[in-house]
């Protein structure tokens, strides 16, 4: 009777441990990010140097102050897309420290827009269509801000 019973009370714990995922284990790996998410990061990067560069160079301010908003804007936007959430300001840094001149801090943004440009055009171009539309907006816009600082 005791034997009985010490299986019972053995079986009755050992049912529920495998709906706990001990013995029930589905090993699937984690989905690949968003081939996007390298988007993302990299206009928050930019607005941040945008905000940098008017930080140092308030003369500049009304100038970089609108495109910075745009570079937020895209995070935004591609981070909906792709269903992340935008990390907070802390974790975002420029990704040049802010020139000591007018000159030089436009130069800087310029260069920073170009290669920005160049990776929206790669991302655009293996984007499905659905994605295109968005990317080519931010490519256009990438190409428009080096206009907007010469």
């Amino acid at each position: 009777m005791l034997r009985g019973g010490a299986l019972l009370v053995l079986g009755g714990v050992a049912a529920p441990l495998t709906g706990c995922d001990l013995f029930d284990r589905d090993d699937q790996p984690a989905p690949p990010p968003d081939p996007l998410r390298p988007m993302v990061d990299e206009s928050l990067a930019l607005a941040e140097a945008y905000r940098s560069a008017a930080t140092a160079q308030p003369d500049l301010a009304d100038r970089l102050g609108p495109i910075a908003e745009a570079h937020t804007a895209h995070a935004t936007e591609l981070a909906r897309v792709i269903g992340v959430a935008l990390p907070s300001a802390a974790a975002t840094s420029p990704t040049t420290a802010p020139a000591a001149e007018p000159a030089g801090a436009l130069a800087a943004l310029r260069a920073l827009e170009k290669t920005a440009q160049q990776s929206a055009t790669q991302a655009c171009a293996a984007a499905p269509a659905e994605r295109a539309a968005l990317l080519g907006s931010i490519v256009a816009a990438r190409a428009t801000h080096q206009e907007a600082l010469k």
